[in-house]
């Protein structure tokens, strides 16, 4: 959470730091639970917070997608893990492991662009059709500054809000897409980490609620996998107002923040909990779990 950028720093540590600043900057429910965690004595400050996983969404359209946003970190050192496919949303998705602990999970998914309505793909084509080659190839990758600029510039022109609210009406993740692009989607609070009575999701959720956060209710508050070792919970993404083409304004979602537990390992249950390390852990995601996340963006949730 350390927002100090240095051209000594790593690329991948500036890269981060650029996300994270942005990402606090545009969802104001960070800095509520992070200043309400440091007020409770939860944390002594923001530094000290685990960040589980953070989570990326992309377009199957040539030049772009999984295939060309990897590049980025599998050059840092991330390894490819799970894939993940969600069938109602037409979604493949995959999970990066971090070179190093102190680096957050990446979660990336991907809109099936060829399964959308003949009217869904022309929108979405007339814009990433601009996009004439892969832009990470034209990336110097080691410099991280040029890195973050580029996670954070449009890769094609502001949508016209007649646009996005067709996208709107058959894949909300399309339009999500189609206005913040690569813009960071949620960044994860590790509970387990923190001190007993805060270091579950269920005792999270009452500290968050209390706090007047709003929590995404699909599926429960809570998902929790089936064999127990992950549970997860989300605010509900803020709606921002938005500009569009042609000096439209219009109120969107934003992005949001996750909560995950992940519990130890039967093999490790006898460790004394000083020892217990990432590795112990339940480790990966769940489709079942993600599928209901993804949906803290959705009008169901936002509209509540």
């Amino acid at each position: 959470m350390n927002q100090m950028q240095s051209s000594e720093n790593p690329p991948l540590e500036i890269v981060m730091n650029g996300l994270m600043r942005r990402y606090q900057e545009r969802v104001p429910d960070v800095n509520i639970i992070l200043d309400a965690m440091v007020d409770e004595g939860i944390i002594p400050d923001t530094g000290n917070i685990e960040n589980d996983h953070i989570a990326f969404r992309t377009l199957g359209v040539p030049h772009l997608g999984i295939a060309s946003f990897e590049k980025i970190f599998l050059h840092y050192g991330y390894q490819k893990r799970d894939y993940y496919y969600f069938e109602g949303k037409k979604l493949d998705a995959y999970w990066f492991s971090p070179p190093e602990p102190n680096y957050p999970r990446i979660f990336v998914s991907e809109l099936r662009v060829n399964e959308l309505s003949q009217e869904s793909q022309s929108i979405i084509r007339s814009y990433t059709s601009e996009v004439k080659s892969d832009p990470v190839d034209s990336l110097d990758l080691n410099n991280g500054e040029a890195v973050d600029a580029f996670l954070h510039q449009p890769l094609w022109r502001t949508p016209t809000l007649s646009d996005y609210l067709t996208l709107l009406e058959e894949s909300e993740y399309a339009a999500w897409v189609i206005y913040n692009r690569y813009y960071l989607n949620h960044f994860t609070i590790s509970v387990h980490n923190l001190p007993e009575g805060y270091n579950t999701v269920a005792e999270f959720n009452e500290f968050l609620e209390k706090h007047g956060i709003k929590l995404n209710n699909s599926g429960g508050k809570i998902k929790e996998s089936p064999d127990g070792g992950l549970l997860q919970s989300s605010t509900v993404a803020q709606m921002l107002e938005a500009d569009f083409a042609n000096g439209e304004k219009h109120m969107i979602s934003g992005s949001y923040v996750e909560f995950a537990e992940r519990r130890v390992l039967p093999e490790y249950a006898e460790l004394p909990a000083d020892q217990i390390q990432r590795q112990h852990r339940r480790d990966g995601f769940e489709a079942g779990n993600a599928d209901k996340i993804f949906e803290s963006t959705y009008t169901t949730q936002t509209g509540k």
